[in-house]
């Protein structure tokens, strides 16, 4: 597998920032960053902020976008005969609810997964410690793949 660039290795601490109960140590090592980048990134990109906004959940975030491009499907279709399409600005508008709509699911998607692995790791800790540091590499280089 190929080496993270820079900027898969930044989206990948901050996954495991909001998403995991993780120290700076601990995101720095999984990633292979020190943990002084992992802080410069945290606060220059007011990680913090986002960790509590993710609280309002993604799968709201996604209702929402999905009920607005239902909104204006509807205007459209409520038009008469002849003038079912989107105007310039509507087909705009629908063309950025689907790009956020897409990748909020791909979000979703590695989200669901450290969070699963996060959890497996902590029932791990608690049951056989020593195999942690024998499974947590194989399933980071699978969000890693998931990531390339």
């Amino acid at each position: 597998m190929a080496d993270l660039t820079i900027l898969q290795k930044k989206e990948w601490a901050k996954l495991l920032y909001t998403k995991e109960n993780l120290t700076q140590a601990e995101i720095a090592d999984r990633v292979g960053v020190t943990r002084i980048t992992v802080n410069r990134w945290i606060n220059a990109e007011n990680w913090e902020t986002l960790k509590v906004s993710i609280s309002i959940t993604n799968e709201e975030q996604l209702k929402n976008l999905y009920r607005q491009l239902a909104e204006i499907q509807n205007a459209i279709l409520g038009r008469e005969d002849g003038a079912r399409y989107a105007m310039p600005a509507e087909a705009e508008v629908i063309r950025k609810l689907t790009i956020s709509i897409k990748q909020l699911q791909a979000e979703l998607g590695l989200s669901e997964i450290t969070s699963v692995f996060g959890g497996l790791i902590q029932f791990l800790r608690t049951y056989e410690p020593a195999r942690v540091k024998e499974i947590a590499p194989v399933l980071d280089a699978y969000v890693k793949s998931k990531l390339s």
